[in-house]
């Protein structure tokens, strides 16, 4: 490994003392408890954006999650960083998503105005830190320092202003792998479920630049052959761009340690310029063509409306919850409660319960 990537035997301890195993790194073993964890096999019916029910080949949290992992160990792999602590901080850095979605978020933002608010960063913490209950020694999961801060998304949410929080390119490597997965694969996922045509995305450049490559280099195919290497070849193109230029940055930089990092406020794993610029028409053309789709939005409001109902209706009766999620009321209140557990619910899972409280409730009314 290079001198600037974490070192597993320098690693800065865990919450709780502990012994370390005699085989694995202590990162290896957030890898595996994070892998064996309710909260990372809930991810597999939990909606990336199109809800489970839509279809069998659409992306789960699961596999974006996978996807994510696969890309930032290549990119780790080349900056010669540590590939355990990357593959701990990717395999954990969607834990926190509620159901169906970003639209599922909004809703529990939206419930819990005033209540101490809902941020999926957040509530991934809580869940590693507290939520998960597989060890009768500690709560949560017991990580590792590095992987907690690198689970910290958005710093300026955890560290009072003034403070600095641990840096580590490992942690910025899954940042940019899980913005490759989820820009790649949602428009794959776009082009197979008919929301995108192929017509549309000519306009993007980095689209007419993969197309010339496939020209020069590759033999006649069928349409969906082309497409499926088309996307393989756009998560390739922007992997190589990032492994380029980060290079070159900590070349210029001369980093040596994982001190000269926590020296520089500068984001140093990134994409060149051109890449930049392609990803931005990339963002923006999604948002137009796929997650403004009136199929997608029909799907969001439907998953919005279903945590809403969940919410309200655990408010006014409490002992729909599960029993684990009652005895936390009295430790983090009524409102953390039940947020910790609609939040932790699959898709599924949830429209049984909605469908259930439904049932016997009735309509949930408005809660003012």
């Amino acid at each position: 490994m290079a001198g600037y990537a974490v070192k597993s035997a320098a690693f800065r301890g865990r919450q709780y003392l502990e012994k370390e195993h005699e085989v694995r790194t202590p990162f290896q073993r957030d890898r595996d408890r994070v892998l064996h964890s309710t909260a990372f096999r809930r991810l597999q019916y939990k909606t990336q954006v199109f809800v489970n029910d839509e279809g069998d080949h659409f992306r789960t949290r699961l596999t974006h999650t996978l996807e994510t992992c696969q890309i930032a160990r290549t990119i780790a792999r080349a900056l010669a960083l540590n590939e355990d602590l990357v593959e701990a901080i990717a395999l954990a850095h969607d834990l926190g998503h509620g159901p169906f979605g970003h639209a599922g978020q909004w809703a529990l933002q939206e419930m819990m105005k005033g209540h101490g608010g809902f941020e999926h960063n957040e509530q991934c913490l809580r869940i590693v830190e507290e939520l998960e209950s597989s060890y009768a020694e500690f709560p949560g999961l017991n990580l590792s320092f590095e992987t907690r801060e690198g689970l910290k998304k958005h710093p300026e949410r955890f560290y009072p202003k003034g403070s600095r929080p641990f840096r580590s390119l490992e942690a910025d490597v899954v940042d940019v792998a899980d913005e490759i997965a989820y820009n790649s694969h949602d428009l794959d996922d776009g082009l197979r479920a008919g929301l995108i045509r192929e017509e549309d995305i000519s306009e993007l450049g980095i689209w007419r630049d993969l197309e010339e490559y496939i020209g020069k280099k590759c033999p006649p195919m069928p349409e969906m052959q082309r497409k499926r290497l088309a996307i393989r070849l756009l998560i390739n193109y922007q992997v190589t761009d990032v492994v380029d230029t980060t290079s070159l940055t900590i070349k210029k930089l001369r980093f040596r340690s994982v001190e000269d990092l926590q020296k520089t406020g500068r984001r140093i794993v990134g994409f060149s310029p051109k890449i930049r610029q392609y990803r931005m028409e990339l963002r923006r053309f999604l948002h137009r063509a796929l997650y403004q789709h009136e199929r997608v939005v029909g799907m969001a409001e439907r998953g919005k409306e279903v945590v809403r109902s969940l919410f309200k209706a655990s408010l006014r009766a409490p002992e729909i919850l599960s029993e684990d999620m009652l005895a936390r009321q009295t430790k983090y209140g009524l409102y953390r409660a039940i947020c910790d557990y609609v939040s932790g619910m699959t898709d599924r899972f949830a429209l049984e319960t909605h469908e259930r409280i439904i049932k016997s409730q009735g309509p949930v009314a408005e809660m003012r």
